[in-house]
């Protein structure tokens, strides 16, 4: 038979494993806990990595210039002599002093690039040519180059709009588009007295 001792170790070895914590095996993880780089739902998953979103830039490109057939010119005063500027606006095909119609308007810079820009008819150069000055919707408070007119429909916006007095243009019939826009006669009368009284037409 067994001697007490036997026994005693027998069973102090049986506590000692039952104390003694127990290794999980990786197929067969503790209830309740996940292993690393598993995901719960059974699905792959997959880094986190940071993307820094860059906001994409709109750049508007200046409008190609017409042929030179077609083509807006800035003319110097000097070469105009005497201009009758007279408001008459008609319903016709043919664009009239008084009229607001769109061409392309080269920049200052006169460096062969231009946008399409709210052109004022102010007089007939000849039978196919008028002249006319540039509309902006930028304000010139402090600026003796230009007008305020307010707003008018050749702006969809309804802001208020500004005559340029400081450049003068030859435009083509065949280079403007006519949009069915015209200045009211006593404001036109107000813009052709501050040409004259700046030029001496």
């Amino acid at each position: 038979m067994p001697s007490f001792t036997h026994f005693l170790g027998t069973v102090l070895r049986s506590i000692a494993s039952g104390l003694a914590p127990q290794k999980a095996s990786p197929r067969n993880p503790p209830r309740g806990t996940t292993p690393r780089g598993s995901n719960p739902r059974g699905t792959t998953s997959r880094p986190t990595t940071s993307r820094t979103s860059t906001p994409r830039t709109t750049t508007t490109r200046p409008a190609p210039p017409p042929s030179d057939a077609t083509r807006t010119v800035e003319i110097d005063s000097r070469t105009l002599g005497h201009q009758k500027l007279a408001y008459a606006p008609h319903a016709d095909a043919r664009p009239d002093p008084g009229e607001v119609v769109w061409t392309w308007v080269p920049y200052e810079e006169n460096d062969g690039r231009g946008k399409d820009r709210p052109m004022l008819v102010l007089a007939r150069l000849s039978a196919t040519t008028v002249l006319g000055i540039q509309l902006t919707s930028k304000a010139h408070p402090d600026d003796r180059g230009a007008l305020e007119l307010g707003p008018g429909p050749w702006d969809p916006a309804g802001r208020a709009s500004w005559v340029r007095l400081d450049r003068l243009f030859r435009v083509t019939d065949a280079g403007m588009r006519r949009e069915g826009a015209a200045l009211d006669a006593p404001t036109y009368a107000r813009v052709a007295k501050a040409l004259q009284q700046r030029y001496r037409f």
